[in-house]
């Protein structure tokens, strides 16, 4: 973070300090104790369980010269009554001052599937071309975000940040913090249909982000998606498309896939074509791909250095298509760290694509329950064992009766399994030399843990 007394950080939050007002806050904002380095501020919430407060002389041991909290603590202290709206606020403040210092490029990213992925391409094509803060991980909700924000420094010329809601107005709220620059919309699929009801109320949320935008920012949407494309009408910004169709302006062509399910094809837009070999698996990452292009070049870069650097990112966030070859000889295919419909069936398609190797022997695909999908949740896990029959996988291991529908889907493909420990046994005894094996589901199934058994 950009270095602030104290006192300054108490009068962008409305807070009193209690302790040494003249204490240089230049580290890290950390909410973890253990977390804290040299020149830290600690963020301290109290919560139903833990009490940060509690944990301020653990951050201070590590580092931390300060605490952001409710409660005078053993640390010089910002109170306030709200710690996580100060938070918010100061990110806010620090956004400003970076960006009115050194022309600071703001991009926000959401929807409902890829996000991560999409984030990951964009921040390591940005860092190529100058200093870049980007979420880690999918830290993207009211705490995660203004955390990220507050990473960037007087030189930071990027910050990609990823956006998630729960509900209408939580794109807005975030996007109010930092005012993007360019806000980028990849879909509007069924993630997190439980609680909005419909895609037309996810499309509202999701579209808050394009609102967000000053006329002379950029909208960047997906025109494979009609729910996306339409909101164009929503922003007050230009818009740049990205997506398969011959309209868009940032457009993919020529896919193809290797043995170990690597796409290659041509970024094409108006004046270049340029050729693409990714490192990651799966053909749905070709279009993730053409979004954070899309989003770097409305940032200021030019599609060739674009595309060139999109052929040297080696990897994501963890547990999302990490590919591994075991010594045992079995292919690891491990996307658990979350799931939806949609997501699933390209983890699927991406195993089918290894599958097609003549060197592998058999495909086995370890399944487990999809949240948050309201009324539709068996139908659309059946769905899902269908498109792992239709896709040819050879067998379905179904973890957890909440994932039953998926083993209904599969047919005689299915074996359900009560639960990870089964799971693993079962891997154990059957996996030999030639089988490649997908994981996924979402992050609660901790089906990661399942797959660490096999290294």
């Amino acid at each position: 973070m950009i270095a602030l007394r104290l006192a300054e950080i108490a009068a962008v939050v409305d807070g009193e300090v209690v302790g040494d007002a003249d204490v240089v806050v230049d580290g890290p904002v950390v909410i973890d104790g253990r977390e804290a380095t040299a020149g830290s501020l600690f963020a301290a919430f109290v919560g139903e369980h833990v009490d940060g407060h509690e944990h301020a002389e653990q951050a201070g041991q590590r580092g931390a010269v300060a605490v952001l909290g409710s409660r005078p603590t053993g640390l010089p202290t910002v109170v306030v009554d709200d710690p996580r709206l100060a938070l918010q606020r100061l990110a806010a403040h620090v956004v400003e001052q970076v960006r009115a210092a050194g022309g600071l490029t703001v991009v926000g990213i959401t929807g409902s599937q890829g996000k991560t992925s999409t984030k990951d391409l964009l921040g390591a094509v940005l860092a190529q071309a100058a200093p870049t803060v980007a979420t880690r991980g999918s830290f993207n909700n009211e705490l995660g975000m203004p955390l990220t924000a507050l990473r960037v420094e007087t030189g930071t010329r990027y910050l990609v940040l990823e956006l998630g809601a729960r509900g209408r107005g939580h794109i807005a709220e975030l996007a109010a913090l930092v005012r993007p620059d360019v806000s980028l919309v990849l879909n509007v699929g069924q993630a997190h249909l439980g609680e909005f009801g419909s895609r037309e109320a996810i499309a509202e949320a999701k579209g808050e982000l394009v609102e967000a935008l000053d006329a002379d920012g950029t909208a960047v949407l997906n025109a494979d998606d009609e729910r996306v494309a339409a909101m164009a009408a929503r922003t007050r910004g230009r818009v740049v498309t990205f997506g398969a169709q011959q309209a868009a302006d940032v457009r993919v062509e020529e896919l193809a896939l290797d043995r170990l399910g690597r796409p290659s094809f041509a970024l094409v837009t108006a004046r270049s074509r340029v050729p693409v070999t990714l490192q990651l698996v799966g053909a749905h990452q070709a279009l993730n791909a053409a979004a954070a292009a899309a989003a770097a070049v409305a940032a200021g870069l030019g599609v060739e250095e674009v595309g060139a650097a999109l052929g040297q990112v080696a990897s994501l966030s963890q547990w999302r298509m990490e590919l591994s070859e075991l010594p045992s000889g079995v292919t690891v295919l491990n996307d658990s760290y979350n799931a939806n419909p949609e997501s699933m069936r390209a983890a699927l398609d991406a195993l089918a694509s290894i599958g097609a190797d003549p060197a592998v022997r058999r495909t086995v695909a370890v399944l487990g329950e999809m949240r948050e999908l309201g009324a539709t949740s068996h139908d659309e896990h059946r769905g899902v064992g269908s498109h792992a029959a239709e896709r040819g996988v050879d067998v379905v291991v179904v973890v957890g009766e909440a994932a039953r529908g998926i083993h209904d889907g599969a047919g005689e493909r299915g074996l359900l399994l009560a639960d990870n420990a089964a799971a693993t046994a079962w891997l154990a005894e059957h996996l030999t030399e030639g089988d490649a094996v997908l994981f996924k589901a979402s992050r609660g199934a901790r089906l990661d843990e399942v797959a660490a058994s096999l290294q």
